[in-house]
């Protein structure tokens, strides 16, 4: 009897790790993506860029045209900052990367 007390808390055990304490799924973080050249027209061209990203939520693009940027969220499991600006810069809409430097971390 006290082999099968044992397995049945070793499988609720297992269970409840295996529910709760699971990898991570996703990680959805926000970017600001900087055009300096950004028009009107050029929206379109940024969508189709990344409608092909799972990754990217296409629901969340906030387009500031006075500071030439767009705003959204992506899964950082999926895809990463440097992949979506080059996926928009390979389009022939200039973005602006961030500089590299020793005391932060890689972007």
């Amino acid at each position: 009897m006290n082999k099968t007390i044992f397995h049945t808390f070793s499988l609720l055990l297992f269970t409840f790790s295996f529910l709760f304490c699971g990898c991570r799924r996703e990680d959805i973080r926000e970017m600001t993506v900087t055009m300096p050249s950004l028009t009107e027209a050029q929206k379109e061209t940024v969508v189709a860029a990344l409608a092909k990203y799972s990754g990217v939520r296409k629901d969340s693009y906030v387009w500031d045209m006075q500071a030439k940027t767009l705003t959204l969220k992506y899964d950082s499991m999926q895809i990463a900052q440097a992949n979506i600006r080059y996926a928009i810069d390979e389009k022939g809409v200039k973005v602006a990367f961030p500089e590299k430097t020793d005391d932060r971390a890689g972007h």
